[in-house]
């Protein structure tokens, strides 16, 4: 009897084979880690960045030219000639810019599809709303499957071609960017 039990379970797997990277999520003795379109994984985005630009120039330019006659001939005076010219070219300028922005948080997102080498393509975002100001937090990319860690996370600074956009709208945001007129009066000058 315990010879064609077997005998039946060896042929039911032989007539029914199942794929291992299909049924790793199932299994006792491995992590079930985000790998499907659709599955879920957790960004953890922690980026800074810092960066400043100095220029300075200077130049200058002057040039002139002079001419002067004067003299006598046979005890009689000869008028005097004078001429100069004379033109000049200064220019100095300088500037600077300096930017930081640190950004931390966790985001929910999902994976969009599987390349062909296992590779995810992931897509999430995340909207904030305090007192009327409105934050919105996205981030796509590319991520490798060895990359997820075991509570189903993954680093931001992991994710390769990594679209992070971080966009206010509200009341602060407005009162930051320029009136009309000013606006108007840049165009113009």
């Amino acid at each position: 009897m315990k010879k064609i039990f077997f005998i039946v379970l060896i042929s039911v797997a032989a007539i029914f084979p199942q794929e291992m990277r299909k049924n790793a999520a199932y299994s006792l003795f491995s992590d079930e880690k985000a790998s499907r379109v659709g599955d879920a994984i957790t960004i953890i985005v922690v980026e800074s960045a810092l960066a400043t630009n100095n220029a300075e120039t200077k130049s200058g330019r002057q040039t002139e030219l002079g001419f002067d006659f004067s003299g006598t001939m046979d005890k009689t005076k000869l008028p005097e000639a004078s001429l100069n010219i004379g033109s000049g070219n200064d220019f100095k300028g300088s500037g600077s810019t300096k930017t930081s922005g640190v950004i931390q948080t966790k985001i929910s997102a999902t994976i969009d599809s599987v390349l062909a080498n296992g590779n995810l393509i992931i897509r999430g975002s995340k909207k904030i709303t305090i007192n009327g100001e409105e934050q919105l937090i996205s981030i796509k990319g590319i991520v490798r499957t060895s990359d997820v860690r075991a509570d189903n996370s993954v680093l931001s600074y992991n994710i390769s071609d990594a679209e992070i956009t971080f966009e206010g709208n509200g009341i602060v945001s407005d009162v930051q960017s320029p009136g009309l007129l000013t606006k108007f009066l840049r165009m113009l000058f």
